[in-house]
């Protein structure tokens, strides 16, 4: 089953014109941001742009990842936003506050983009965030509905290359190809050598080493 557009239509009948959906990424992770994206997609004659391959991020392949987000980005009907909260803000709120900090933040950036407030918000999971924007949340909303997909592509590629980067400057625990998860491999480089400046203080394993 891939993701459609019955949620976007539902609210466009009820006058919701600028819906947006929203998704995150890196709440796991032991290091680094966690980062969500807020995307909204606008109908051309009441037509919705169509992407074949969209779907969850996390049931495509990195290299597919990266084809879809070169072709989301380019598309005029698609807008976004991209909000980060860094690992020392996680250590300090809880990662639960920090991915509502994050998914505000998104929805902020893009609403600056589009110099207008938007109408409704779709949230992949089960919680609600601190703006008075209309919201309704959706378990696996990045699996049903196509702008909670499109977020979280975005979100997704965004991090992984934040991660890449640090992986540069951090090699030893191995960032390029875990992204800051509980890997064998980085839990490992964890117990050798310790924590880094990017690894989140306030998570179990980071706390028993």
């Amino acid at each position: 089953m891939f993701p459609n557009f019955n949620e976007e239509r539902k609210l466009g009948r009820k006058g919701y014109n600028r819906v947006v959906g929203l998704d995150e990424v890196g709440r796991g992770s032991l290091a680094g941001p966690v980062m969500a994206a807020a995307v909204m997609i606008k109908p051309i004659r009441g037509r919705f742009v169509q992407i074949r391959g969209i779907k969850d991020s996390k049931k495509l392949s990195p290299k597919k990842r990266e084809e879809l987000y070169k072709l989301i980005i380019k598309n005029p009907q698609i807008k976004w936003g991209i909000g980060r909260v860094s690992e020392r803000v996680i250590d300090k709120i809880n990662i639960l506050e920090a991915t509502k900090l994050a998914m505000e933040r998104a929805v902020k950036k893009l609403e600056k983009k589009l110099k207008k407030k938007a109408d409704f918000l779709i949230l992949d999971g089960r919680m609600r965030i601190n703006l008075d924007t209309p919201q309704k949340s959706i378990i696996k909303a990045d699996d049903k509905v196509i702008s909670c997909s499109i977020a979280s592509i975005i979100a997704k590629v965004t991090r992984d290359r934040i991660m890449q980067r640090y992986s540069k400057k951090y090699s030893q625990y191995g960032f390029f190809n875990h992204k800051g998860y509980a890997t064998r491999i980085h839990l490992e480089a964890l117990k050798k050598g310790g924590s880094c400046r990017i690894h989140r203080k306030s998570f179990k394993p980071i706390l028993s080493i």
